[in-house]
């Protein structure tokens, strides 16, 4: 193995160094926030609306839990995820293949760390914008208007970043933007019906129980689902075990594909 291959495996070099490539991003972003936020929001937005009070006429409670209340606790974890991985993938790949951004500060005085690790804060805070679009409206419906709600914003950070790094592996794979067809129907698309999305998991059959008790996203549902609706999380600990592991981890496999991609 050569010097240059084995460097690929090296730890990520974290610095301060990140904060401009994030602050040109959220630049970029600024300029269409607006229309940004209501994209994000808007298929969420519907999906409560549409099965919240359409399903919920029939469904009226889950464990004594309105049916809406109980759709809105799950729906702002799943919009999280998809803003955060959208980013990740779509808008990260644009900038290191299409508009040959990444290639350009790389000429700064930056590393490649510095990118990644800039692109996935950035992913992250982003889908938290849209997460706090999100928790307004659910306000707006008398939803989660307790004291408890105030831990979810942190929450939402993280589960961000753990959507984006988990992107920017796809991101590090993909040749063209068709390549991530395959994660958002395959992955991310079967993730959200075995987290309890829509229903809970334990209506599951067993086998499938413990597998989804294993994804990040049944991990996020877990954190914001009681605080949203009053409570606190019967197993903390755990479901943020699981959002960390998959968030470091992620982001380490990224950085050594975006390596082995670039740095020839």
């Amino acid at each position: 193995m050569t010097e240059t291959r084995r460097s690929h495996y090296n730890l990520p070099q974290f610095s301060l160094r990140f904060l401009p490539i994030w602050r040109r991003n959220f630049l970029v972003w600024r300029k269409l926030a607006v229309a940004s936020v209501l994209g994000n929001i808007a298929d969420p937005l519907i999906t409560l609306v549409a099965f919240g009070y359409g399903l919920g006429s029939l469904l009226k409670t889950i464990d004594g839990v309105p049916y809406i209340q109980f759709l809105a606790s799950g729906s702002i974890c799943m919009s999280v995820m998809m803003a955060a991985s959208f980013e990740a993938l779509y808008s990260a790949f644009s900038r290191m293949h299409v508009q040959k951004t990444w290639e350009a500060l790389l000429n700064a005085p930056l590393a490649l760390d510095d990118v990644i690790l800039a692109e996935m804060l950035w992913a992250g805070t982003k889908s938290l914008f849209s997460g706090t679009a999100i928790l307004g409206v659910i306000f707006l419906l008398g939803i989660g208007l307790h004291p408890q709600s105030l831990v979810v914003l942190p929450l939402l950070f993280l589960i961000g970043m753990t959507f984006a790094s988990l992107g920017l592996v796809v991101n590090a794979l993909a040749k063209g933007y068709d390549f991530f067809t395959y994660y958002f129907t395959l992955v991310l698309t079967p993730m959200i019906f075995l987290s309890g999305v829509y229903y809970p998991a334990s209506q599951l059959p067993g086998w499938l129980q413990s597998l989804a008790s294993l994804l990040p996203l049944s991990a996020a549902v877990s954190l914001i689902r009681p605080l949203i609706l009053g409570g606190w999380p019967t197993a903390p600990l755990a479901n943020l075990l699981v959002l960390a592991a998959y968030c470091v981890g992620g982001f380490y496999v990224a950085t050594i594909l975006t390596r082995r991609r670039l740095l020839k």
